[in-house]
């Protein structure tokens, strides 16, 4: 197969602008999308940055199939020249805290979050996490934290999308940050970050975290910290008692012991390790 690094997906979001000014980030949804031209109008928008000699499913090349795109609503689908946003919509993010890499959605994160240090408030799981938001014990500057959340421990790396709705219900969207092993969708908005790898399942630097702890997100330098020192970072791990997975018979039980980390597609590893 083909070996597809995290960092690509950054390298390709740097040089390839945000045209769509869609929700969460912009303003119009895929009813609007569709009447401006859709999907094959983008590509005709995107073709001086594609390869548009390639083979797709049709048969046909991409620029077979582009041809005859119209772009009917340039308040929807904009010009490379004047684009939502000059970089793509996510950012992968490395650090202290994320060694493997974790990704956001930088195109639906406040300008003023881009860069936000504040106190960890560390959760075990979405559940908890959900108690405490409903609750309003969360506090402006807050980072919260959910671990245990990825491919191994949740098993399954389930969707964050009701802490994030919460908090942007609640209005602390440009206050609060939210860092996890889990994953979200595309509706999510705010300062995000998920796929957390490695994920604290399997002794990942988030398992280490505990309340107070400064978190340090830099998105537009690609970094996520805490301040602790390595040493410390180590300490923490040696003595914490890492949870396995949530659920462990089955199907699932074996998905879990076979299933590769976040920044690896969270593909289920051959047994026999070929």
């Amino acid at each position: 197969g083909i070996k597809l690094e995290l960092d690509r997906f950054d390298e390709l979001s740097r040089r390839t602008p945000h045209i769509c000014n869609m929700i969460p980030s912009g303003s119009y949804d895929m009813s609007d999308l569709n009447h401006a031209g859709g999907i094959q109008a983008v590509l005709k928008e995107l073709s001086p940055l594609l390869s548009l000699d390639a083979l797709t499913v049709t048969g046909k090349t991409v620029r077979e199939n582009i041809k005859a795109a119209e772009i009917h609503d340039r308040s929807v689908i904009r010009p490379l020249t004047d684009p939502v946003h000059k970089e793509g919509g996510i950012a992968i993010l490395r650090g202290n805290l994320a060694p493997e890499g974790a990704v956001v959605k930088t195109a639906a994160v406040s300008p003023k979050m881009l860069v936000h240090e504040g106190p960890a408030r560390v959760f075990d799981s979405e559940q908890e996490a959900m108690k405490a938001i409903l609750g309003e014990e969360i506090e402006e500057g807050e980072v919260i934290v959910i671990r245990y959340e990825g491919p191994k421990g949740a098993p399954g790396m389930p969707e964050m999308l009701s802490p994030t709705s919460a908090i942007a219900g609640m209005g602390l969207s440009e206050s609060v940050a939210l860092i996890t092993d889990g994953r979200f969708s595309g509706a999510t908005r705010g300062p995000c970050i998920g796929h957390v790898a490695p994920e604290a399942a399997v002794g990942g630097p988030i398992a280490a975290l505990k309340d107070g702890d400064i978190i340090k997100i830099d998105i537009p330098n690609r970094t996520l910290n805490v301040e602790l020192s390595e040493e410390e970072i180590k300490r923490r791990l040696k003595e914490a008692v890492i949870k396995g997975p949530k659920l462990k018979g089955g199907y699932i039980g074996r998905y879990a012991s076979l299933v590769a980390s976040a920044a690896d597609g969270a593909v289920l590893r051959d047994p026999a390790g070929v």
